[in-house]
């Protein structure tokens, strides 16, 4: 009688490996889901951060008295220009006036046909260094142009003299003149020029004109001023001004104030930042019977903490030199939504009646004994970096922790993936020898069938 096996040797499903292989797969697919979760959650996380950091990165730019402080300026900026240190200056109202521009010593040389190929001859060039020695540079036959010239004076940066070869515009046969300046202004920047000797030109070379260096004359509430430059810093402390045009017997005022605008535009975006943090809560917060919370910080304590802590900087007392003050005495509130809500107009008010009290209430007070309040500034960095430090911050330990989880959630994934892999490939060793030894005994099974009739025979 012969043996059966079924449709292959073994008689069992030809995916038998693949079948076994994805039921091992299960579990790693619902890992991955998890992960999935917990990655969504991770990256809200991150949003966070990074909306907390962008309040944060206010209070480093504006957190103190000084950074906080704008100035602005009111002047003539057609006889001025002026750069203020916030730092150093103080509000003040002055009368200016510019008597002279600084000038430098300058010469033009005698004209010449053409700046290129005219030959004002061989021979040197002298200068007396301001240590009394002189020093001399040679022209040779290969450099004996106008703008050769130029570039040889040009190339020692230490004489302190810029040559430029221009046409004077004059129409004149010789057009091209050599100018030279010294880059110095000021009485004590009056130079010498050097002297030039040359032979066998085709006309003589020499300095033609002449202009003196002198100060600049400014007077500063009827007093005259003389400085060796056209950018004066430090007349006024604090203040730089770079002198543009001169006109004697012509008085402007430059005043210096506080810029109130410009510090109501930095609390405006704080309040934006922080309404950032806050809104982002408010919309995880918002759930309804459609809401996963596994992929969602919903109902987490950490947001309902965060917060929490941004009330209580918003309202914590202030210290100032008129005594305890808030937040919401310079306009500054929450609605019922929870927002941050910034009257400008009530905080400008404010600010223009007394400046130094509003700066007090936002960046707090020195007091007489060398200490210091905490303003609300102060308050809300302190909310802001124990929220932003690592690794134990109120956000920073949430993603620590999410970041754990994935991390753990990888190695298991990992750990299995490689088992599985192991796996299956026992499974087709396994069944690969079952095959062979089935068939075999498929083959031997055939062998004993064919052998049944002689055996009969013999019977």
């Amino acid at each position: 009688m012969a043996i059966s096996f079924g449709s292959i040797n073994t008689g069992l499903p030809k995916d038998i490996v693949k079948q076994i292989i994805s039921a091992e797969q299960i579990p790693i697919q619902n890992m991955e889901k998890q992960k999935g979760k917990i990655t969504d959650k991770k990256g809200l996380v991150d949003q966070l951060v990074k909306l907390v950091e962008d309040v944060r990165g206010n209070l480093t730019m504006n957190a103190s008295a000084r950074s906080l402080r704008e100035l602005k300026v009111d002047t003539n900026t057609d006889m001025v220009g002026v750069a203020v240190d916030k730092n150093r200056a103080v509000p003040g109202s002055y009368q200016l006036e510019v008597v002279s521009l600084a000038q430098k010593s300058s010469a033009m040389s005698t004209g010449f046909e053409d700046k290129d190929e005219s030959y004002i001859g061989v021979g040197f060039i002298q200068y007396t260094l301001p240590n009394g020695d002189t020093k001399d540079i040679y022209v040779d036959s290969d450099n004996a142009s106008l703008a050769s010239v130029a570039k040889l004076i040009n190339k020692d940066s230490a004489l302190g003299i810029t040559a430029n070869v221009i046409n004077d515009g004059s129409g004149s046969d010789t057009p091209w003149r050599l100018i030279l300046s010294l880059n110095k202004t000021g009485d004590e920047a009056a130079v010498d020029f050097p002297h030039f000797y040359f032979v066998d030109g085709d006309q003589d070379f020499q300095l033609e004109f002449q202009r003196e260096a002198h100060d600049a004359k400014i007077k500063l509430d009827g007093f005259e001023i003389e400085t060796p430059e056209n950018k004066a810093a430090d007349l006024i402390p604090g203040v730089t001004l770079d002198l543009k045009k001169a006109k004697e017997g012509e008085e402007f005022t430059l005043k210096i104030s506080e810029d109130t605008a410009a510090v109501g535009a930095k609390v405006t975006d704080l309040v934006a930042k922080i309404n950032g943090v806050l809104g982002f809560i408010k919309q995880q917060n918002t759930m309804d019977e459609k809401t996963d919370t596994s992929r969602t910080l919903g109902g987490d304590i950490m947001l309902q903490s965060l917060e929490g802590r941004i009330h209580s900087a918003v309202f914590k007392d202030v210290l100032t030199d008129k005594g305890y003050m808030r937040a919401g005495d310079i306009g500054m509130s929450f609605n019922r939504q929870g927002m941050m809500e910034f009257d400008e107009k009530k905080f400008q008010s404010r600010l223009d009646a007394d400046y130094n009290n509003v700066a007090q209430v936002l960046t707090g007070t020195f007091t007489p004994e060398g200490g210091k309040t905490e303003g609300f500034m102060d308050n809300l960095s302190g909310m802001v970096n124990m929220a932003l430090r690592v690794p134990d911050g109120l956000v920073q330990s949430r993603k620590k922790t999410l970041t754990s989880n994935i991390e753990q959630i990888d190695r298991r994934i990992a750990q299995k993936t490689k088992y599985i892999e192991e796996k299956e490939k026992s499974l087709k060793d396994k069944f690969a020898r079952l095959e062979g030894t089935i068939s075999k005994i498929r083959s031997s099974g055939a062998g004993l069938q064919g052998m049944s009739d002689p055996v009969q025979q013999l019977g």
